[in-house]
């Protein structure tokens, strides 16, 4: 208990660090973020405020997962790599976006391929893991379901869904950050317990990579809850899709690496929520050309009902916890 308070702490104050050092400089470059003119009109006033500030809390996850980590660390470097992965895919449309001048940033398809190809690469590592395989966990029931052949593509899928929600997710100050922040320290409850399950059954390797695994949540509970400070309202720095994508692969790999992808509608309920309120927009509106939504993502309809910006973020942080406890009462 000791070492994940202090992964906690100290990736927290790592990311204050690094934010108080990357912010003025951000502001220096004018590394100010793009804001959609068909969104929100009381969100053009952020356009000077400094974006790409994924790396100013994905960098102290790493290293506090990293230090903090020891013995067989096969799940926290898979789980590392899936952060970077995605975070660097973030960062190149990023970088296209803000530092090139050119707005739409790397193509839909360009953006697909690179997530599907790190995807690819840990469901793989996942399914040849014997450790790990080609069953999932069914909430509440303690049973399994096995994938067999299906279990690469279905997890995919899975993956890919996911990081592109958590994407969705980023568009209010906070938001993002707050539901992760919830999110992860919930995977650490979670893999604590399945940690000390397989120890008490004799599955050392699975003790220990698990063990190494709440240490990685730790890490991400104390980087999102240390960019707080900066990204609450109203925000200093944005994430970006760097920061957006990285923590999509951060909580992907808790899931996959757990066997829990089947628990990311319950623990995840807001990310989901995200993506299917602009699933449902976009197909309404190409088959009857009528919205569902004052707007898409789900997060801005209620802000153009009138909704306070605060009030939208705190509301989606609560509806997140309360979906976290409901799963911790399976356990």
């Amino acid at each position: 208990m000791k070492t994940i308070a202090f992964t906690v702490v100290s990736a927290f104050l790592l990311t204050l660090i690094m934010g108080q050092l990357l912010i003025p400089l951000l502001k220096r470059l004018k590394f100010g973020q793009n804001v959609r003119e068909e969104g929100p009109k009381s969100h053009l006033s952020k356009a000077e405020t400094p974006t790409m500030g994924g790396i100013i809390f994905l960098l102290p996850l790493v290293a506090a997962a990293l230090f903090f980590s020891d013995g067989s660390r096969d799940f926290v470097l898979a789980a590392v790599l899936s952060t970077l992965g995605f975070g660097l895919i973030g960062f190149i449309d990023d970088y296209i976006k803000v530092v090139m001048k050119r707005s739409l940033g790397l193509r839909a398809y360009q953006k697909l391929i690179g997530q599907i190809a790190i995807a690819a690469a840990l469901a793989y590592y996942a399914y040849s893991n014997e450790h790990i395989g080609s069953s999932l966990i069914i909430p509440f029931t303690g049973g399994e379901w096995d994938l067999g052949v299906f279990y690469i593509p279905a997890v995919i899928f899975i993956i890919v869904g996911l990081v592109n929600s958590t994407n969705l997710t980023d568009g209010l100050d906070g938001l993002a950050t707050g539901v992760t922040l919830i999110v992860s320290a919930t995977f650490t409850i979670i893999i604590s317990f399945t940690a000390a399950m397989a120890g008490e059954k004799g599955h050392y390797y699975l003790a220990e990579n698990h063990g190494n695994l709440v240490i990685f949540a730790a890490a991400l509970t104390g980087a999102c809850l240390g960019f707080l400070r900066y990204n609450t309202y109203p925000a200093q720095v944005f994430m970006g899709d760097m920061g957006s994508l990285g923590i999509g692969g951060a909580v992907a790999a808790l899931s996959v690496l757990t066997r829990l992808p089947l628990w990311l509608p319950i623990i995840g309920g807001v990310y989901m929520a995200e993506a299917v309120s602009v699933i449902l927009q976009v197909g309404s509106f190409k088959l009857r050309g009528k919205r569902v939504f004052r707007m898409a993502p789900l997060h801005h309809h209620f802000e153009l009902s009138g909704m306070p910006e605060t009030k939208v973020v705190a509301m989606f942080m609560i509806a997140t916890a309360v979906l976290c406890l409901f799963a911790l009462m399976s356990i």
